[in-house]
C-alpha cells in the first residue's frame, strides 16, 4: 500500500508487471476462528469440531476449514493494501488444498503476478496472480491463482 494525497491507495494495472511479488503479514488460526466460521456457514463437520473423533483420524487433531484458510488469505491480501481502491472486480480462482491447517498455525500469503490482459473498455486490465498460502514452517497449505480486474492509473 502507498499513500497519496487522496489517502491510502493500492497498485494500478498499468503500474503492475509480470513477476511483481507481494507478501502479506501473518495471522494465527484460533479455535474461536473455526467455531465462528463453522457457525456462520453451518459446517459442523467433526473434522473441525470433534477433538476426540480427530484423535483417531489421519490428521490426529482438528483442522481449520479449507475455505476459512482461503478466506483469511483474502483478508490478509486486503490488509496489505495492494488492491485498495484499484480493484474493480474479481473474476475467479483455482485452488488446490495441499496440507491441513491446525489450531495455532500461523499463515501468510505470497503472490506473484503471472499474467496481464489489457481491458481498455474498462480502463484497466485483468491481473492473474499465483498465490501460495504458507504456514509458519514453510509448508504450502494451499496454492493456485486468482484473477481480478484492476483499474489503470487515472490520467
Amino acid at each position: 500500500m502507498r499513500y497519496t494525497p487522496q489517502g491510502p491507495m493500492g497498485y494500478f494495472y498499468d503500474e503492475s508487471s509480470i513477476g511483481d511479488v507481494h507478501v502479506t503479514a501473518s495471522r494465527t488460526i484460533t479455535e474461536a476462528d473455526i467455531v465462528n466460521f463453522g457457525g456462520i456457514i453451518g459446517d459442523y463437520n467433526p473434522l473441525h469440531f470433534d477433538a476426540e473423533y480427530m484423535k483417531g483420524h489421519m490428521f490426529g487433531q482438528r483442522i481449520a476449514h479449507g475455505m476459512l484458510t482461503l478466506s483469511f488469505a483474502t483478508g490478509l491480501v486486503n490488509q496489505l493494501g495492494a488492491n485498495l481502491k484499484t480493484i474493480m472486480a474479481f473474476r475467479g480462482l483455482e485452488f488446490t488444498f495441499k496440507a491441513p491447517v491446525f489450531i495455532g498455525d500461523t499463515i501468510h500469503v505470497e503472490m506473484k503476478v503471472i499474467e496481464k490482459t489489457d481491458a481498455p473498455k474498462f480502463n484497466g486490465g485483468w491481473l492473474t496472480q499465483e498465490v501460495k498460502i504458507v504456514k509458519q514452517d514453510g509448508t504450502v497449505v494451499q496454492e493456485g491463482k486468482w484473477t481480478a480486474l484492476v483499474a489503470n492509473k487515472p490520467s
